[in-house]
C-alpha cells in the first residue's frame, strides 16, 4: 500500500512512545517497521523528546498503562503537542495487561475512560495489547508493589505475551484509518 504524498512530498508518521521497561518501545518499533514496509516515512522517538512537526501527516502514540493511566511522558507529549494533534490523525496503542489471561474487556474500558478525559483528542484508532513481564527488572517501587500478597503481580513469573502478529495487523490498518493511503 502506498502513502499519499503531503505538501512536503511524503507522508511522515511520527511514532512516539513512552516505555518504563522497554517493552512498549519494542512494540512501537514493530509498528514503525510495519508502516515502513507499506511505504511510509516514519519518525520514531521517545515521547519525552518527540515533537510533532509540520511534515507529520499522522501520529501513533504508544504507551503502557499502569493502574489505568498512561505514563507521564505520554501524557506530557499529548499536552505539549496538543495544538498540532488536534488537526492530525492520531492512533493510540497501549500495552497494559501483563497476561493474555486477563480481562481484556476491563482493559479496553480503562483505555476508553482515559481517552474520554482528553475531550480534545479523537483517535482514529485505539488498541490495547498484552505486554511482557519480568519481575527481575522491576524498579524498587514496582518490586515492593509486586511483593504485596494482594497485588495482581504477586507470584507472577517472567513471560512475554505480546502478540506480534496482532500488533503488526493493527499497524497495517493505520494508513487507511489516517487517510494516508493512496
Amino acid at each position: 500500500m502506498a502513502f499519499a504524498p503531503t505538501q512536503s512530498g511524503t507522508a511522515t508518521i511520527l511514532v512516539a512512545y513512552a516505555s518504563r521497561y522497554g517493552s512498549t518501545r519494542e512494540v512501537a518499533e514493530a509498528v514503525a517497521d510495519t508502516l515502513r514496509e507499506q511505504g511510509a516515512a516514519v519518525d520514531v522517538a521517545p515521547a519525552k523528546d518527540a515533537t510533532v512537526f509540520a511534515g507529520h501527516g499522522g501520529v501513533v502514540l504508544a504507551t503502557p498503562f499502569y493502574i489505568g493511566s498512561m505514563l507521564k511522558d505520554a501524557a506530557h507529549f499529548l499536552e505539549r503537542n496538543r495544538a498540532a494533534l488536534e488537526h492530525l490523525p492520531v492512533a493510540v496503542l497501549t500495552c497494559g495487561p501483563i497476561s493474555a489471561e486477563e480481562d481484556m474487556t476491563a482493559a479496553h474500558q480503562q483505555l476508553d475512560e482515559a481517552l474520554a478525559k482528553l475531550e480534545w483528542l479523537h483517535p482514529v484508532a485505539a488498541e490495547i495489547f498484552v505486554g511482557k513481564y519480568d519481575p527481575h527488572h522491576l524498579r524498587m517501587t514496582d518490586k515492593v508493589i509486586a511483593a504485596l500478597p494482594a497485588s495482581p503481580l504477586h507470584g507472577v513469573e517472567t513471560h512475554d505475551d505480546r502478540d506480534w502478529a496482532a500488533i503488526r495487523a493493527w499497524a497495517a490498518t493505520l494508513p487507511d484509518a489516517m487517510h494516508l493511503a493512496a
